[in-house]
């Protein structure tokens, strides 16, 4: 890529040594190296993302051709495209209709009341005064007045 030899290697090896010194150059070396594979694997998928859009803009033309040639005498490589858009036309929508549907009622939770403890509020000047934690009172529309 670059065409550096081993020597040219061994040159900037030497002057990363004189530069950086013994102490910093290990971490330099490790932090260089962590770049390095952080752009390499960006750069991978990158090029796997690139390569299905174009595998679906294939199969997007394939799907076109179909069409124009009104589903007739169609190709045993058109017909199977045909048939990967359909199949991944389904895997799409089926999450969306799960997540569609109404759960029944057994399925929603029951509310249960736990008890509340006292909160005591103290200042540091003062001792400490304790405060009953309010309940939860039934409202007027289950039936019940409060009090």
């Amino acid at each position: 890529m670059f065409d550096i030899g081993f020597w040219e290697l061994v040159v900037i090896g030497v002057v990363a040594l004189v530069v950086l010194g013994p102490e910093r150059l290990p971490v330099a070396i490790r932090t260089a190296s962590h770049w390095i594979r952080l752009i390499r694997s960006t750069a991978n998928s990158v090029k796997a993302e690139l390569e299905q859009e174009l595998k679906l803009q294939d199969l997007h033309n394939d799907l076109k051709k179909a069409e124009q040639l009104q589903m007739n005498n169609l190709s045993p490589e058109l017909q199977e495209s045909i048939e990967q858009l359909k199949t991944a036309a389904q895997s799409v929508t089926r999450p969306y209709e799960q997540q569609n549907t109404i759960q029944p009622a057994s399925a929603v939770a029951e509310v249960k009341e736990e008890p509340v403890a006292p909160i005591s509020v103290a200042t540091p000047d003062e001792e400490p005064t304790v405060i009953p934690a309010a309940r939860a009172q039934p409202s007027a529309e289950q039936g019940e007045v409060k009090p």
